[in-house]
């Protein structure tokens, strides 16, 4: 920035995109409103060279738990693309929903993405609502979604979860289950009227309506799974330009398989161990399948028990341990540890003045004093640590305010330390930075935790 021009350059367009965001940071608050209400602007004559630390800087948000407007789903990457963030992790199937159409599968959309209700307060509850929940995105709805990350430099990874957490899938196409005719179980008797009525009258399985995770998984014994599944991939391929797949691969009982004749013919059939290998060779299967359509998988760490498939990229979120094991087996790495970026954390010790939380807790300076580069790594090995990610499970999120409260200012700090160098990082100049910061919110009219803001 000089007296009399701004120069903004860079080797990609995504260079010059941050570039922008950077001079946007540099101007009044007020032009965040959309109003004419600056009549002259005054930049700093300024140099900056700047690059980010990590390439893989990413917001998941879970849509399944509860379910959010197009519209916000675009704020979300407005929100992340002002942050210089590139990737957008969009958590779309689960227990409690199903989100994405499939054409080959309409009940999945007619039936899994809707429950009969939802369980009144924190897991285990105190009741249900009793209310009809639900929604989904067309295939065009996704296509209009992902061309306007791109617009805006964001990747948009999908998530299908398996084989685990797939209840409302099951719910669709009981066959998919282990033991299809087995009633769906809803903790505590939590479940709803219309759902017991519904299992009454013959159709055992419902759509989940309380949180936590349930026996009731993908089938691996039987080749209807994997056919259904490959099918589900071939429609969600197309939509998603990323080079990666989420599959999930997180806290799948074994209960269920362990007394599963199909299941446990094929352990014998394939020679398998027990049932995390038979995890690990579910796993391994739809990575080969994927990779043949030119798609990396990237799952959670617990795609490491049982022997991890060879071009799998771990999120390492039950701490750190599973992002140390698998770099140190060369495979990417992205760190999503609870302690510290998973944002459905309480943000205050105060719990009794905060929205309902899943619990722990995650202060703003708890998310800035977190090093993505894991101890215990060689320089090689750390090469295999791509970048960090802020993890939004939405069980107790059921507005897009809440949403807006639970990430920020959370989601400043978590870009900065993907962004800056570690040496430059500084707690205390990030916290009074932080309340110019605000500022660009309030004139944006976001919902933030303002109690995280230091006073002037």
């Amino acid at each position: 920035v000089t007296y009399d021009k701004i120069i903004i350059s860079g080797k990609t367009a995504t260079g010059v995109f941050y570039g922008i965001q950077t001079l946007r940071q540099m101007m009044p608050s007020a032009i965040e409103s959309g109003k004419d209400t600056v009549a002259e602007i005054a930049i700093p004559a300024v140099l900056i060279a700047d690059s980010p630390r990590f390439i893989y800087r990413g917001m998941h948000l879970d849509v399944a738990r509860h379910f959010f407007s197009v519209d916000f789903i675009k704020k979300y990457i407005d929100l992340i693309a002002m942050h210089k963030m590139n990737t957008f992790h969009w958590h779309l199937t689960e227990d409690q929903g199903w989100r994405i159409e499939i054409k080959k599968y309409p009940k999945l959309t007619e039936i899994g993405a809707w429950r009969h209700g939802t369980i009144i307060g924190h897991h285990p509850g105190t009741g249900n609502d009793e209310k009809k929940y639900g929604g989904f995105y067309t295939q065009e709805e996704i296509k209009d979604i992902v061309k306007y990350a791109t617009s805006k430099h964001v990747t948009v990874i999908p998530e299908i979860e398996l084989p685990g957490h797939s209840g409302a899938a099951i719910a669709a196409y009981p066959f998919l289950s282990c033991f299809p005719k087995e009633k769906s179980i809803v903790f505590n008797d939590m479940g709803s009227k219309k759902g017991k009525e519904t299992q009454a009258n013959g159709t055992p399985k419902i759509v989940q309506e309380t949180w936590g995770v349930f026996d009731d998984v993908y089938c691996a014994g039987k080749e209807e799974t994997f056919t259904f599944l490959q099918d589900v991939l071939d429609e969600v391929i197309p939509l998603f330009p990323s080079q990666y797949i989420h599959i999930g691969g997180d806290e799948c009982p074994k209960a269920n398989w362990e007394k599963c004749p199909s299941c446990q013919a094929r352990i014998k059939k394939l020679g398998l161990k027990d049932e995390h290998e038979l995890q690990s060779y579910f796993i391994q299967r739809m990575e080969k399948y994927l990779n043949k359509k030119g798609k990396k998988i990237i799952g959670w760490d617990e795609i490491l028990e049982g022997g991890l498939a060879p071009n799998a990229t771990v999120m390492s979120w039950r701490g750190t341990k599973g992002g140390v094991e698998a770099a140190k087996q060369h495979h990417d790495v992205i760190m999503t540890p609870g302690h510290s970026v998973y944002f459905d954390h309480y943000q205050s010790k105060d719990k009794d003045n905060e929205p309902l939380a899943i619990g722990g807790l995650t202060t703003v300076k708890d998310v800035y004093k977190y090093e993505p580069s894991p101890i215990g790594l060689s320089a090689d090995e750390q090469k295999y640590v791509l970048g960090s990610q802020a993890n939004v499970w939405t069980e107790y999120m059921k507005t897009t305010d809440y949403v807006e409260y639970m990430i920020l200012p959370r989601m400043t700090a978590l870009s900065e330390i993907v962004w800056t160098p570690k040496d430059d990082k500084n707690w205390e100049d990030f916290d009074t930075r932080l309340q110019h910061i605000v500022e660009r919110y309030d004139a944006m009219g976001l919902n933030y935790a303002k109690h995280s803001i230091k006073k002037k």
